[in-house]
């Protein structure tokens, strides 16, 4: 009897092993300031072009320089053209330890423009601040950024916030063909969408777009050692898996790339509204879930083999 009770232990213990989390915890208030600057009237709603998002731009390459993360090209800045005004993609590099790993990259992208000033006020307000949508994906990759680049891992991490989102996946556009014309070997690609407020009454954390397309949330599911990842009927529906900067990665590099949301349409009144603000926000959430996914993410990066794969078009 002992010797079996002593073989169900560790067999316990492997597998809480395995879902161990080796990622520094987040600062105590790194989200919410994070979070609230991006979404504060000083940044005007962040479009594209403006005065703006080149602030939202330059706060988030401090904290890339403050964690010692590398640019993945000469700068951060991945510049292109949209409907005349320059847009910047942010690009940081965690390099990978092992000699041949290393050249894989895993991707952690949110979209950090939003939609600017709206022509009608509501009560004088006519800021659409964009805290759910999408300071809070955003916050998320910056939050992921600060703590991997404190551990290693065997596989290249990139961490990328795209512009002109609003304007049609532009900035995603314009960075998916340029990695795939430097033949980069993207493995996956994890984008944050609108992830500022808990889904209610699911098993699972936030949903993955595109789920039945590749085999990630599975095994994602397997590395964090909970089920953080699950299928939300209305994202098939509503055919989110194609509005969002994970799509150009899957149509033009042909990997799992897929967005994780918690936004379910009923548990949010604020979509492309003036009173999306940041006061409205779940950090306890946000935390859970950043935690949740780092200890994925860091699992997902050191595996020896490619696990992670698309699901074969029937």
């Amino acid at each position: 009897m002992k010797k079996i009770y002593h073989f169900v232990t560790l067999v316990f213990l492997g597998f809480v092993s395995f879902a161990q989390e080796t990622t520094p915890k987040l600062e105590n208030r790194f989200l919410e300031e994070t979070l609230t600057y991006l979404a504060s009237d000083e940044l005007e709603g962040r479009k594209t072009g403006t005065e703006g998002i080149e602030k939202a731009a330059v706060y988030m390459e401090n904290i890339f320089t403050e964690s010692k993360l590398q640019p993945f090209f000469t700068t951060y800045r991945d510049s292109f053209k949209v409907k005349g005004q320059t847009g910047y993609n942010l690009v940081a590099l965690k390099e990978g330890n092992d000699p041949e790993l290393k050249e894989e990259y895993i991707v952690l992208g949110a979209h950090y423009d939003h939609i600017g000033k709206v022509k009608k006020d509501v009560d004088g307000d006519f800021i659409a601040n964009g805290a759910n949508d999408n300071a809070a994906g955003t916050t998320a990759v910056v939050a992921l950024a600060k703590q991997f680049a404190q551990i290693e891992t065997k596989r290249s991490i990139l961490f990328v916030l795209f512009s002109a989102e609003e304007e049609g996946l532009e900035g995603s556009k314009h960075l998916a063909k340029k990695l795939d014309e430097a033949e980069t070997d993207i493995y996956v690609l994890l984008n944050f969408e609108m992830i500022g407020v808990p889904l209610k009454g699911e098993s699972y954390q936030a949903y993955l777009t595109g789920y039945e397309k590749s085999n990630l949330a599975e095994k994602f599911n397997h590395y964090a050692g909970e089920k953080v990842l699950g299928f939300f009927p209305k994202a098939q529906e509503f055919q989110l898996f194609k509005r969002s900067d994970n799509y150009p990665f899957y149509k033009y590099l042909n990997i799992p790339a897929q967005s994780l949301s918690t936004f379910d349409f009923s548990n949010y009144d604020y979509y492309h509204h003036v009173k999306d603000e940041s006061d409205l926000m779940d950090f306890a959430h946000m935390r859970k879930l950043i935690e949740s996914m780092s200890r994925g993410i860091e699992k997902m990066a050191n595996t020896p083999e490619k696990e992670i794969y698309l699901t074969p078009k029937k």
